[in-house]
């Protein structure tokens, strides 16, 4: 056991300052690897027009700006956060079938259960896994499918403050 502890600190350790932030939020969602690669999606709009998604990537808890898309959604009219969810989710699935993004460790969607369910039809349509979660900005909650009721953190957990951080970068790209 204390083997295994050492290789665990040596590991993070050789990671940088994101490791624990990794490790933690793999250990919290059950993930079975670390989710190095993180991409997260948000719905901006104004006023029900022009509505845009933004997708953003972090690389070993950083932002890697080269994997940061916008996405002019042209199948929803109005204020409807579900439908641009599944649009952007079905074209960015799409281009990781296609071979023209990399696969993510960990897809983000900014919202509830009901923006979590959006993204999972779409992946579902495409027959695309990937562990995908919500995160609702009020309560911090976090939404798996594989739960019945979101997961909440500890406000301090580095795993949530990476979340967060992945989150708002989306939302200001969107915006």
């Amino acid at each position: 056991k204390k083997l295994l502890e050492m290789v665990r600190k040596n590991l993070l350790a050789h990671m940088g300052a994101s490791g624990g932030q990794l490790y933690e939020l793999g250990q919290a969602l059950h993930l079975e690897m670390l989710p190095k690669t993180m991409v997260c999606v948000d719905i901006s709009h104004l006023s029900g027009t022009q509505t845009v998604g933004s997708l953003v990537q972090f690389t070993n808890g950083i932002p890697a700006k080269s994997g940061y898309r916008k996405f002019i959604i042209k199948t929803v009219e109005g204020i409807n956060d579900f439908a641009s969810i599944e649009e952007v989710v079905l074209r960015y699935g799409k281009r990781i079938l296609e071979g023209k993004e990399k696969r993510p460790d960990l897809l983000v969607i900014d919202g509830g259960r009901g923006q979590l369910n959006s993204a999972l039809k779409s992946l579902h349509a495409l027959n695309l896994s990937l562990p995908t979660i919500g995160l609702a900005k009020r309560l911090e909650e976090i939404y798996v499918s594989w739960a019945p009721i979101p997961l909440r953190l500890h406000p301090k957990n580095q795993g949530l403050q990476l979340l967060r951080a992945l989150r708002d970068e989306a939302h200001r790209f969107a915006i």
